[in-house]
């Protein structure tokens, strides 16, 4: 009973026992056979379906192992893009624009450039000529800042004397006045006390991020910051059988958490949301900020003239507390970290949690990566844990200035984005996208990863010694990423008894120009056997 064969395709199936096949059959979501195309065609009844790929390239289903899956599809139906913006007049154009045209309680705009805008040119003086009226919020590309119109300001009480939360920061001038500019925890404390978003619209953002997933060729994802309402909108769809990839999460654990608190809460989603297609299992962690708002914790100072440092979020005692506690009761540990030493920090803590409770296969992830100190490189693989990296960042941008390298400074240059590096010292990696912040499609982040450079840009390769490989990088979107998300067992390879999840692409990313990964299209993408995204001019 056969219910569906792919014929005439070139299927790389990342097993190893068997890399390549010409066809496969699909039984009940799942893998039945594989083998030539004469061989599967004959396992064909009358209402078995065919899929002829034309000679295409077959894959896995790609997973993204550090998405904000549901806020991206909620920024893509509910905010104002500011990602392209490169000037004051445009900014204000397009909120004034998205404010005529919206009633939200709310104006939301998302993805203003650090390097463009700043701390120096976006206030609340600037928010009010383009939405007088209502409050606004602008949050940058990073999500780590944002910026208020006055409305908003008074509706929080950010005034002259008002003090920072714990871990954020609110900008003010030489007055003391707040300019409206947050950084960090600060953007999470204002979020809260301003008007929030119905279900919803949380649930057509899900929706619309889950398609736009999909048109990506992406059957599975961690969602790397899960708080009560992910829980609630992610659990909702799967049990009304909605959803179209496998969602794997990583509940919020915050400095105000003590152990106790944190595994309360942890364990009670997790028994809430075991699976198969929503689970949550992990643990996030925020061990510090980002470059462009000067709160990385580095190991030393900054080099540019202003020098400083920030700390790292989580003071050692409750990070070995916390960790300890959460591997201790079998969950994963997902760790933001961007400075040299937060991911000292991460790792030292990894290692207590280890010692103490002894090796499981954990893959606890180390996410981002940015800046990692040459000793600590080797860490990775002695601890068991995982690179999960972003290549997309790891170049020279063509339009936004690279301000940031002036805090590392060129001595430490080549510890950014070391990826090569960790990779030779055996560490296991997945790769990425933490969209919103960045693209979501995996071809624009193939090619970056195996140039160093952006699509289509004539600026030298950032650091070339530290390029993937394109096998390297597919199976950072496939075997690896399935192993980050705790489904290697049947994701992540094409192999008889494994689900169906598998993409059909227009090139072969394998044999064409490194310069040209960027422009694949994906012509069909499989979810357990059920298409989920066909391309308009795929006939197959």
């Amino acid at each position: 009973m056969t219910d569906l064969i792919l014929i005439n395709a070139a299927i790389h199936t990342m097993d190893p026992a068997r890399p390549r096949a010409e066809a496969l059959a699909v039984t009940a979501g799942r893998i039945s056979a594989m083998g030539s195309t004469a061989t599967i065609r004959a396992l064909a009844g009358p209402q078995t379906r065919v899929i002829d790929a034309g000679g295409r390239l077959v894959l896995p289903g790609f997973q993204d192992a550090h998405v904000h899956l549901l806020d991206g599809g909620i920024s893509l139906v509910h905010d104002a893009p500011l990602w392209d913006v490169t000037s004051e007049a445009e900014l204000l154009a397009v909120m004034a624009a998205h404010a005529a045209g919206s009633d939200a309680a709310l104006v939301v705009g998302a993805g203003w450039q650090a390097g463009i805008f700043g701390d120096h040119n976006l206030t609340r003086d600037v928010l009010d000529r383009a939405v007088p009226d209502r409050p606004c919020m602008v949050l940058d590309s990073s999500f780590h800042n944002a910026c208020l119109n006055s409305v908003a300001c008074d509706l929080l009480g950010l005034a002259p004397g008002i003090d920072d939360p714990p871990n954020g920061h609110v900008v003010r001038d030489a007055a003391g006045r707040p300019t409206g500019m947050l950084h960090e925890d600060a953007v999470i404390w204002a979020e809260a006390r301003l008007p929030g978003l119905t279900d919803a619209t949380r649930m057509a953002g899900l929706r619309a991020g889950q398609a736009h997933a999909n048109r990506h060729g992406i059957t599975g994802i961690i969602d790397p910051k899960v708080v009560d309402y992910h829980a609630r909108i992610y659990g909702a769809l799967a049990a009304e059988g909605g959803l179209t990839l496998r969602v794997a999460g990583a509940a919020s654990v915050t400095p105000a958490d003590t152990a106790e608190t944190a595994l309360a809460r942890l364990t009670d989603l997790r028994a809430a949301h075991p699976g198969p297609d929503f689970h949550i299992n992990a643990a996030k962690f925020f061990f510090d900020g980002v470059l462009e708002n000067r709160t990385a914790a580095m190991l030393a100072p900054y080099a540019d003239a202003l020098g400083g440092n920030a700390p790292v979020m989580f003071a050692p005692a409750q990070i070995a507390a916390l960790f300890i506690a959460l591997d201790a009761v079998r969950l994963q540990i997902h760790v933001h970290v961007i400075g040299d030493a937060a991911a000292r920090a991460a790792l030292d803590g990894l290692e207590l949690a280890r010692n103490t409770n002894g090796p499981w296969p954990a893959l606890h992830q180390l996410a981002h990566l940015q800046m990692i100190d040459p000793a600590d490189s080797a860490r990775l693989q002695a601890l068991g844990a995982m690179a999960n990296i972003q290549p997309l960042w790891a170049r020279y941008d063509p339009v936004v200035p690279d301000e940031w390298l002036a805090l590392v400074g060129p001595a430490r240059a080549p510890n950014v984005y070391a990826f090569r590096r960790m990779l030779n010292h055996g560490a296991g990696w997945c790769l990425s996208s933490d969209w919103p912040v960045t693209t979501l499609n995996p071809f624009e982040i193939i090619e970056t990863a195996v140039t160093r450079q952006p699509p289509g840009a004539v600026t030298p390769a950032f650091f070339p010694a530290e390029c993937l490989t394109v096998a390297e990088a597919i199976h950072g979107y496939t075997i690896g990423a399935a192993q980050a998300c705790w489904r290697a067992d049947h994701t992540g390879m094409l192999r008889p008894g494994f689900s169906a999840d598998l993409i059909v692409l227009d090139r072969d990313l394998f044999t064409c120009a490194p310069q040209a990964i960027s422009q694949t299209q994906v012509l069909l993408t499989l979810f357990k056997g059920g298409e989920v995204h066909r391309a308009p001019d795929f006939c197959g």
